[in-house]
């Protein structure tokens, strides 16, 4: 993998994208890859033929592989130290292996990495300090602004107080 990560990483640089992530998946091999601004479709194309060939060059892509190359989107693993330090100030939800002060999931704003450890401000403003190594997943989360869809139940409960309120 490291051979595939120099080839993923010396193609994102020269076409001016960085590389996010590498990563196995069953029989598809992932590579993410970004830019500030977010990474447009033409870019990911000439990328992946570009890694696709250096990688067949070097015999690191068996056949029966399959080569995904895309951006990490809205909604972003985080699985390396890069990664975590990369979304500090980001809304996040992380899930642990085991318990902490007797719940393994938690969703907020991660404030700071501290070495190995990340600090997660909680929507109560309570702060929890994680070990990364007890991480089993987490990922930023996209929280869509504006007014909710039609027919979503704040709309519903809205249009209920509001009829109430009228008679």
């Amino acid at each position: 993998m490291a051979t595939v990560e120099e080839i993923a990483d010396r193609v994102a640089a020269d076409a001016g994208l960085t590389l996010y992530d590498v990563e196995r998946q069953g029989g598809t091999l992932v590579i993410l890859l970004d830019r500030p601004g977010g990474v447009d479709v033409d870019a990911l194309a000439t990328a992946s033929r570009s890694i696709s060939s250096q990688l067949d060059e070097a015999g690191l892509l068996p056949a029966t592989t399959t080569l995904e190359v895309s951006s990490p989107g809205l909604e972003r693993k985080l699985r390396t130290p890069a990664h975590f330090l990369g979304a500090v100030g980001s809304r996040v939800t992380v899930s642990l292996d085991e318990e902490l002060d007797g719940q393994r999931r938690f969703l907020g704003t991660l404030s700071a990495v501290d070495g190995d450890d990340l600090v997660l401000t909680l929507d109560d403003g309570t702060a929890r300090t994680v070990a990364m190594d007890r991480v089993d997943r987490a990922r930023t989360v996209f929280e869509w602004g504006g007014s909710p869809r039609p027919g979503s139940s704040n709309q519903r409960q809205r249009a209920r107080r509001n009829s109430e309120a009228n008679t």
